[in-house]
């Protein structure tokens, strides 16, 4: 199970949503939710920290960070699943075969922690390959290769041609 940490990235992007969905009015008056944030960004750099226990979030910071997390797309699968295949790793988004077993399960915090991992490896076909795939979310069709059926693939169902 990966870490119930929360990185001090993820907190930075929850602080820029909230500049941009509650901008100050008379720029010096943050809203509540990135004085909780702030508070707790601040503490992590006075304390060279890049990671906050996820139990140690004060409650208002939580919520806040909980609602920029909303935001964000929940699994990093791309519907091409290489575990149901045998592998440990799956190629297509990069989580192992137990992250993508006990995914739902996860906390918000696990799940940002497994994003992290996979965004720092960049191996995963969601990163390369099937890059335009993955920016339109798990319900998207997949590229048909013209080798995979051996018959030519009409332009308008070919996405590797549009590229």
């Amino acid at each position: 199970m990966p870490p119930s940490s929360i990185h001090i990235t993820d907190i930075e992007a929850a602080i820029n949503h909230w500049r941009e969905r509650s901008p100050s009015p008379d720029g010096m008056t943050l809203a509540p939710e990135i004085r909780a944030l702030a508070e707790v960004y601040a503490l992590m750099v006075y304390w060279h920290e890049d990671e906050a226990d996820e139990a140690s979030f004060p409650r208002e910071a939580m919520a806040a960070w909980k609602a920029w997390y909303d935001t964000t797309p929940d699994t990093p699968c791309i519907a091409i699943c290489s575990t149901s295949q045998g592998d440990d790793q799956c190629k297509g988004c990069g989580r192992s075969f137990d992250e993508v077993q006990h995914w739902l399960a996860y906390t918000a915090a696990e799940k940002r922690s497994v994003w992290r991992r996979i965004t720092l490896e960049h191996s995963a076909w969601r990163f390369n390959r099937y890059s335009e795939r993955a920016a339109e979310g798990p319900s998207a069709k997949a590229p048909v290769p013209e080798a995979a059926v051996g018959l030519p693939v009409p332009p308008a169902r070919s996405r590797l041609r549009q590229a």
